[in-house]
């Protein structure tokens, strides 16, 4: 591209001044020749453009655009300009032997390409011209009109230099959920496949056909949110707030070393699938009343970056601050953009994940509206059962997940604990229906294609899985699919669902089976799969663990989470080296 910038700009100078010459004209039509002094007159210009557009253009042929002649591209200065920019010299061009007055390149005078019998630029001419008044200096030999070497000098001085991208560690992470609020406590519970579904309490749902969700039974938040906020707050934010915080404590971050960081460079990237329903939903509740009922803090307490933001503020983090909602992919999605601010130089660290409470009677209705959930009420452990040919839905779920994403010299300087390092991950959108997966299954599988691709991570070394999984129809067997697809060949595979044990947590999901993910490289052991009991037809049981824990020597671990929408997302994680 440089290369081909210079050679251009020799005929950019020429023709940017010229066209700018008959504009301007053009423009001052009632001002005298003698008041624009080295503008050319309006038949000249004329008499220019059709010399122009009358001379075949060899260099244009196997070297610019079709249809790119010299004032193709736009009309005006702006046209031209992209037209010189395009423009490459052929070597008939370049071997004139004949010139006018020429132009001044990087290395001299250039030929015109008009010919030695141009009648544009005699000598006659030219010395008349330069008896005219000048209100500017001329150019002297070998200046260059800045005008025109300008946009090829932006194209030098705008490269970077390559740098070697800056690695990504995991160093910290919380977590809220129906299993416990200590990642090494809910890691536990799932490695022992232990269920955390149950009958939901918070409200009265018997007259639902689901009644049951892997709620949350007992939570505080002494110590992490201030009492005002306690009450006032959706859960989703509470959840997200005690997580945040838990990260920062389990990341080893203290007080004193808050106040010698640099928060400018810290930043909060926490989304949510639903935002803060209960809020919004008691808002329209004092609406029926009056609108002085309503409580004034309604509006920014539902929204879904408001969780991010209360904690930036809380701990001063001035760094990228927003969240991401992409259904039950937004946790991955979340994840994956606070890295890309690490390796881009624009954080040293960033809290992210996702956060969803959707547990009271308009969250249940509406997903019993879509025909998702399970109605296996009478033995609630045994409702989530991905792959397992008697699933029937999955179960509703809720909570938190956090991790402390941090630049890998950063961790090191501080002595931080590094229990993963993130390799990356990738985004695809099905484009196919707003609930359904595509039936081929290809959106899943340029996603975990790219995935690897961008991390430069090749399929042999993926050998462990943190499935979606949600205990669907089709969803399941879409995912495994893709998963053959992909990595059919590696004997080493082992795929499981947390799902099975904790519900689908929505916008939470893909971080707390992040936290999941980080916790089988760090402990060696992957959870197992409960309550599949009788495979679906073409699930190979040898890909899947077990009803027990597994020891696994994890080299990549893949966590995918997909949502409504069409929302793929792909991240992965493997030991730090």
């Amino acid at each position: 591209m440089a290369a081909t910038a210079a050679a251009s700009s020799p005929l950019c100078t020429w023709l940017v001044a010229t066209a700018a010459a008959c504009m301007s004209f053009a423009s001052s039509e009632q001002r005298p020749h003698s008041a624009v002094p080295g503008r050319f007159p309006s038949s000249r210009c004329r008499r220019l453009k059709r010399r122009i557009q009358s001379t075949p253009s060899k260099c244009s042929v196997g070297r610019a655009s079709p249809g790119c002649g010299v004032f193709s591209g736009g009309s005006g200065i702006h046209g031209l300009v992209s037209s010189c920019l395009a423009f490459q010299p052929c070597r008939e061009y370049c071997c004139s032997d004949g010139f006018s007055i020429g132009f001044f390149g990087a290395d001299g005078l250039v030929p015109s390409p008009f010919g030695s019998r141009s009648r544009l630029f005699d000598r006659r001419r030219m010395r008349r011209r330069q008896r005219r008044p000048m209100n500017r200096p001329s150019l002297s030999s070998g200046e260059v009109k800045a005008v025109a070497v300008q946009p090829a000098e932006r194209l030098v001085t705008k490269k970077k230099p390559l740098t070697k991208q800056r690695r990504v560690v995991v160093t910290g992470m919380g977590v809220v959920t129906p299993l416990g609020h200590d990642p090494d406590v809910f890691y536990s519970n799932l490695l022992e496949g232990a269920s955390g579904i149950s009958e939901i309490e918070t409200f009265d749902c018997s007259q639902f056909p689901t009644r049951i969700a892997g709620e949350i039974k007992s939570f505080s938040t002494d110590g992490w949110v201030a009492p005002k906020f306690s009450r006032r707050l959706d859960k989703f934010m509470l959840y997200m707030l005690t997580a945040g915080k838990k990260a920062l404590k389990d990341g080893g971050i203290t007080e004193d070393m808050m106040d010698k960081m640099d928060k400018t460079r810290c930043g909060v990237l926490i989304g949510s699938a639903m935002g803060g329903m209960k809020v919004f939903n008691d808002a329209l509740e004092a609406l029926r009343i009056s609108y002085k009922k309503m409580n004034p803090f309604c509006v920014p307490f539902a929204t879904t970056n408001m969780g991010s933001a209360m904690l930036a503020i809380d701990l001063g983090w001035m760094g990228p601050n927003y969240s991401i909602s992409t259904a039950c992919a937004t946790s991955n999605f979340c994840i994956l953009n606070a890295a890309n601010h690490i390796i881009r130089g624009e954080a040293e660290m960033m809290l992210c994940g996702g956060s969803d409470s959707a547990i009271i009677p308009i969250g249940l209705g509406g997903f019993v509206a879509c025909r998702a959930l399970s109605q296996r009420n009478t033995d609630p452990t045994r409702a989530s059962r991905p792959w397992d040919t008697d699933r029937d839905g999955f179960v509703m779920g809720e909570g938190a997940g956090v991790l402390l994403l941090e630049e890998l010299e950063h961790a090191k300087e501080r002595g931080a604990q590094i229990y993963a390092e993130f390799l990356g991950g990738s985004f695809t959108c099905d484009a196919y229906h707003i609930t359904e997966p595509r039936p081929d299954g290809a959106g899943i599988i340029l996603c975990i294609e790219k995935a690897l691709a961008q991390a430069g991570v090749s399929h042999e070394d993926v050998n462990y899985v943190n499935a979606h999984a949600t205990s669907t129809l089709a969803g399941d067997l879409m995912e495994y699919h893709a998963l053959v697809r992909c990595f059919g060949h590696n004997r080493e595979l082992k795929v499981n669902s947390t799902k099975s044990m904790i519900g689908h947590l929505l916008g939470a999901a893909g971080a707390v089976e992040a936290v999941a993910a980080v916790q089988a490289i760090r402990t060696g052991w992957v959870h197992p799969n409960v309550n599949l009991d009788s495979p679906d037809k073409g699930v190979d049981t040898r890909l899947m663990v077990g009803p027990t824990k597994e020891k696994l020597d994890v080299k990549v671990a893949l966590s995918n989470s997909f949502g409504f929408g069409g929302h793929n997302s792909s991240i992965l994680f493997a030991p730090y080296k």
